[in-house]
């Protein structure tokens, strides 16, 4: 590992408990910076209510933490955004924001689009799909934020069982991401969970930069804010243990291939010869190919959009 990376664990990779509640209240009303919560969502009604029952109980009831709450729904065919507007959030459906440019499937349209319906100066993303879900996710990685200026992106750390077993969730991440980054972007290798959906960060930073369109949106975003604002801006925070709904073997090949396309883009740009993947499934017949395009499309920085920036003058 690198030196500097080992600096940076020492400085820069925080528990939750290093940051008590009220420090945090203090420092929000000390600089007068305002939270927004974004849960994108795209079929998550057994769990998009209580998550938004917990921030709002715990952060925006108890203590005057989170300013704004928004579920920004993909496209659900469930009850997910009745759901979530019962239990107090704004539901935003992702094609009626910035309605000229066509939406397209994937998380990071998702969250790109999110910051045209917030304002907060600190944006926080949560996954909608998380269980027993408590609400030091959010203060944990808002607090360095907002107590430290010179911290513009934090992201969660923690356990992720799988089956029962201990800290074996996170299968991509360990066999695609955590290699790239150590062989591409060594400054990195200090992240504990570098694809995690629980992170935050201030929006002068998340309008500046790309967003991938799919899953490699985690991956593109620490890559390119460490080109943007360097690695002792960049933080972690451990809050614990995640539990989540796992995908199977073949959406996490999917994913992967996403992931690895993204890495490429910002390693040699245009090289690719075939952006796609061919997988097996069993049929009456043997075996039957399945290929998937896994090329991904990239947002610009929302600060080149002109909705954005006519936002920003009103």
């Amino acid at each position: 590992m690198l030196k500097e990376v080992e600096r940076w664990l020492s400085t820069r990779s925080w528990s939750m408990t290093d940051r008590p509640l009220h420090k945090i209240l203090a420092a929000k009303q000390r600089t007068g910076q305002s939270v927004s919560v974004v849960l994108p969502a795209l079929n998550e009604e057994a769990t998009v209510g209580d998550i938004v029952a917990i921030i709002r109980h715990d952060l925006m009831q108890q203590v005057p933490l989170v300013d704004e709450i928004v579920v920004v729904d993909s496209g659900s065919t469930d009850r997910t955004s009745e759901v979530a507007a019962a239990a107090g959030a704004r539901v935003v459906h992702r094609d009626d924001i910035l309605p000229r440019i066509p939406a397209v499937p994937g998380k990071g349209e998702v969250l790109w689009r999110s910051l045209l319906v917030t304002s907060g100066d600190i944006v926080c993303f949560i996954d909608a799909d998380l269980k027993e879900f408590s609400s030091d996710f959010v203060t944990g990685i808002v607090g360095p934020l907002l107590t430290d200026p010179g911290v513009d992106l934090v992201k969660a750390m923690y356990d992720r069982p799988l089956g029962g077993a201990a800290g074996q969730g996170g299968r991509v991440t360990e066999l695609m991401a955590r290699p790239l980054l150590n062989m591409h972007w060594p400054q990195l290798a200090g992240f504990v969970q570098p694809l995690g959906g629980e992170y935050a960060a201030r929006r002068s930073l998340l309008e500046q930069l790309p967003f991938p369109v799919g899953y490699g949106v985690e991956l593109g975003m620490l890559v390119d804010a460490l080109h943007l604002v360097g690695l002792n801006a960049l933080a972690q925070v451990d809050v614990g243990v995640r539990k989540h709904r796992h995908q199977d073997g073949q959406a996490l090949g999917r994913m992967a291939a996403q992931i690895y396309r993204t890495a490429q883009l910002r390693l040699a740009r245009g090289h690719l010869i075939r952006p796609s993947l061919t997988q097996f499934e069993r049929g009456p017949d043997g075996f039957e190919p399945r290929t998937y395009s896994v090329d991904t499309e990239e947002r610009p920085p929302m600060a080149d959009i002109t909705e954005y920036q006519s936002r920003k003058v009103a």
